[in-house]
């Protein structure tokens, strides 16, 4: 499937996935025993519901002067998340490996990303992608509308947890912090929610940019997780979804507090707490409107005790978890 793009392909490997033995007298107790690893150009015949998929580039990171290492963040999230136990019995989850950029060509691994989305939820398969550089939310983004473009709900809502817009202008070559000024100028059909924006990261310019594209955002000192606060950002987000036929969820580890995620290329003591991101992916999750999700900007190489990686890891858990629990509507 990948072929035909100037990317590496390489199917889920094994040497990821190791943990804890439990008695096989009880059944599978930990990812790494539940899931299926798999090459994504043999799975017509499989019977999956959730497929993890890794994007491994630094090139948008390196274009925006960030500090690389972000393509080692899926392999980092595959191993600690395969320690993790398991608490879904009603999903297949599969790994499905990952798209590599080669020879710094970043666009031609975001259009083999986007490939690897649209053959996924064609086949009704949910996916969950594991950056790399949030250069990675182009590709996710044109996979997800490639999908339903030639279908009557082609509406797709993006809500982004993160400290930056990343609305920057197009200046030269494309790089991580340009994919949602490159998909509201490119797709009619998208609208866009920053959650966690914090003033002190972003320019005047890029506030002026997401105002004249009606983007929608929270400052980080609204994002708390006290009942009150949660109940005043979900009644903000309930008409952006409600405008929304699919919602595209994208977190970048660098919305978080450095507290809690110091493994990224631009760490701040002024993000969010992890209690108020799976607060609100438990809001959004039960909106039926997720059709995919991604965690991007994980760079292993500036982690501390994996913690990042581990936040990384019950990020995907809980939205399998969640996945597993939430009802279809009827």
């Amino acid at each position: 499937m990948t072929k035909k793009f100037n990317v590496e392909y390489q199917p889920a490997q094994k040497n990821y996935w190791s943990g804890r033995k439990s008695n096989p007298d009880i059944g599978n107790q930990y990812w790494h025993q539940e899931v299926e690893l798999l090459d994504i150009n043999n799975i017509e015949n499989t019977q999956i519901d959730i497929a993890l998929i890794g994007y491994v580039c630094d090139e948008g990171v390196r274009r925006n002067l960030g500090r690389v290492g972000a393509s080692q963040g899926p392999s980092a999230v595959r191993e600690r998340l395969a320690k993790l136990p398991i608490h879904f019995e009603t999903k297949k989850v599969a790994d499905l490996g990952n798209i590599i950029c080669i020879e710094e060509d970043m666009e031609s691994c975001q259009q083999a990303f986007a490939s690897s989305i649209v053959k996924l939820i064609k086949k009704g398969i949910f996916p969950i992608a594991i950056g790399g550089g949030h250069d990675m939310s182009y590709g996710h983004f044109l996979g997800i509308y490639n999908s339903v473009k030639d279908t009557d709900k082609k509406r797709i809502g993006i809500i982004n947890f993160d400290a930056h817009f990343d609305l920057r202008p197009v200046e030269g070559k494309t790089n991580s912090g340009t994919p949602f000024n490159q998909i509201l100028n490119e797709f009619e059909n998208a609208s866009y929610f920053a959650v966690g924006i914090q003033r002190q990261a972003n320019t005047k310019e890029l506030f002026d940019i997401a105002k004249n594209n009606n983007v929608n955002f929270a400052i980080n000192y609204d994002c708390e997780s006290s009942k009150e606060e949660l109940d005043a950002l979900k009644n903000r987000l309930k008409p952006f979804i409600d405008s929304c036929d699919h919602v595209y969820i994208t977190i970048d580890m660098d919305g978080f507090s450095s507290a809690y995620a110091p493994g990224v290329s631009a760490p701040s003591p002024l993000g969010f707490t992890p209690y108020f991101v799976f607060k609100m992916l438990h809001f959004l999750l039960e909106t039926n409107k997720v059709i995919s999700c991604d965690i991007a900007e994980l760079n292993p190489t500036l982690d501390r005790d994996n913690l990042t990686a581990n936040l990384a890891a019950k990020l995907v858990d809980f939205v399998v978890m969640k996945l597993a629990d939430t009802k279809k509507p009827t």
